[in-house]
């Protein structure tokens, strides 16, 4: 049997029609739109802003972000192509299973696991952390971190982390409200996304009165620009090529592309949007224009109201309410709607990754890829829940006890590597199948999939050794899994039809 044996598009197309059976098709454009609004806009908006601004582009963070959105802008328009011509649950791994058969697809969709189940268990633990910090960390250290973690205290005490009992209760509760239906999901995302945003577009609207021209003169950082200070009292220099000027400013693109990460959750509900030739496309395309509009206005805001060297000394998470106290007398009150935003963006990341984790994993399952379990749906809600309590045990077992440090950039390779494959994929599909009916087409075509991919495989080398050397270790775990299990389940045979299951004959 051929290790690359392909999912034929017919084949796909028929799963997509199987809705009463399947998953319950709820969500309508605005529902996706926010889907992907709720993934992209995390901490990231509030955080990488500033890291990028205050290392490396200074005010020019702004065409940092226009450099970064246009490299997902080539990847997002092959994935609107895609789902909008398989509308099936799956993202990547179903177009990889179309275009480039069975082995890269079970490599790219275990990849997807290092997105979302390890972006799910990474955020958590920042959830955890944030919740400490807004109830003036409140909650004893045993209790909101890793077995694996320790802090001495101003007396001398040393304390040793046993649980993450917040981030417990964060993925516990997400689950929960999955497991009870993608439509009520979508409601509370939806609600949670309009505060975040309504709180970012005050920020936009009082800031800009408070911008100081000086700050922003000159907008590119020079290279004899003076030092800044940092939390340790050392001077950070901006006179490295890549901390001032064009330098700067890519590598500043580098640092908040990553803030970019979640639109391609959008296309693992394909199967569950009302009209997903559309539909699909306004999700992924719509989130990504209105958040890249966002963040160019709030980094321009940000970065007017205080001088970009504070931003090297003044925390991370704490940056934007840094500059709010500071540079913007009398607006206390909106450093802690900032701070409640940041929390809310986090709960919102959590909820679309481990939605599009789950739909990754039902879709593996009905291929023959990962044991029936995760295709179970509720007989009631028609939602994927034991995928979900699987998946409650795994991420919170990570998020319970291990550091967040450990994940890393995992998170980010997995995501760029399903940016490559989804690109390489249109071009295969425009040769393969040009006549298939398709409700988006992606523009320039060969053009654009080819700066896709550059970009995205630009992103992975940069990464750390380290980094690399864990994802291909994690890859290795996966092609065992895959010759062991998956090969032999596999619902294709060798001439590409579906092979019955027994649950099939069951009613």
């Amino acid at each position: 049997m051929s290790l690359f044996r392909k999912k034929s598009v017919g084949i796909l197309l028929a799963q997509a029609e199987e809705s009463e059976k399947g998953l319950k098709r709820t969500l309508n454009a605005g529902n996706l739109v926010a889907l992907g609004i709720g993934a992209i806009i995390g901490a990231g908006l509030f955080v990488r802003t500033a890291a990028a601004a205050g290392e490396h582009a200074g005010p020019a963070v702004t065409v940092s972000f226009i450099v970064a959105a246009i490299g997902c802008a080539f990847a997002g328009l092959c994935y609107a192509e895609f789902a909008s011509m398989i509308p099936i649950a799956g993202s990547a791994y179903t177009y990889a299973y179309a275009t480039m058969g069975e082995l890269i697809a079970w490599i790219i969709g275990w990849a997807l696991i290092l997105e979302y189940a390890l972006g799910a268990a990474t955020v958590s633990i920042s959830w955890s952390e944030y919740l400490n910090i807004l109830f003036n960390k409140s909650i004893p250290y045993e209790w909101c971190h890793s077995p694996f973690e320790s802090l001495k205290d101003a007396a001398g005490v040393m304390h040793h982390g046993i649980m993450n009992i917040p981030a417990l209760f964060i993925l516990l509760l997400l689950s929960a409200l999955l497991i009870k239906g993608t439509k009520e999901s979508a409601s509370v995302n939806m609600i949670i996304v309009i505060i975040k945003v309504a709180i970012v577009i005050v920020f936009i609207a009082i800031g800009w009165g408070f911008i100081n021209p000086a700050n922003h003169t000159p907008y590119f950082i020079p290279a004899d620009a003076t030092p800044a200070l940092m939390p340790n009292g050392s001077s950070y220099s901006y006179t490295d090529f890549f901390r001032h000027g064009w330098g700067g400013v890519l590598t500043g693109a580098g640092i908040v592309f990553f803030a970019f990460i979640g639109f391609d959750a959008v296309s693992t509900t394909a199967q569950e949007a009302k009209n997903p030739k559309r539909d699909m496309p306004i999700g992924i395309l719509g989130s990504l224009v209105i958040c890249t509009i966002l963040y160019i206005l709030f980094s321009y805001v940000l970065t007017g109201v205080a001088p970009y060297q504070d931003f090297v000394k003044a925390g991370k998470e704490a940056s934007v309410a840094y500059a709010i106290q500071t540079y913007m007398t009398g607006f206390g009150w909106l450093a802690k709607l900032v701070s409640f935003a940041i929390l809310l963006g986090f709960s919102s990341v959590i909820l679309v990754m481990l939605m599009g984790q789950s739909r990754v994993f039902y879709t593996m399952s009905k291929d023959g890829l990962l044991p029936k379990i995760f295709q179970d749906l509720h007989p009631k809600f028609r939602t994927p829940y034991k995928s979900n309590m699987v998946l409650f045990v795994f991420v919170g077992l990570f998020a319970a006890f291990v550091p967040v440090s450990v994940a890393g950039d995992l998170t980010s390779i997995g995501t760029l590597f399903a940016f490559v494959l989804v690109c390489l994929g249109v071009m295969i599909m425009r040769k393969k199948e040009p006549n298939l009916k398709r409700g988006f087409k992606t523009p320039a075509v060969p053009l654009v999939p080819i700066l896709g991919m550059i970009v995205c495989a630009a992103m992975i080398v940069s990464l750390p050794n380290e980094t690399l050397l864990s994802a291909f270790i994690w890859m290795i775990i996966g092609l065992f899994i895959y010759f062991l299990y998956s090969r032999k389940h596999s619902q294709l045979i060798a001439g590409g039809e579906i092979l019955p299951r027994a649950s099939d004959f069951e009613k």
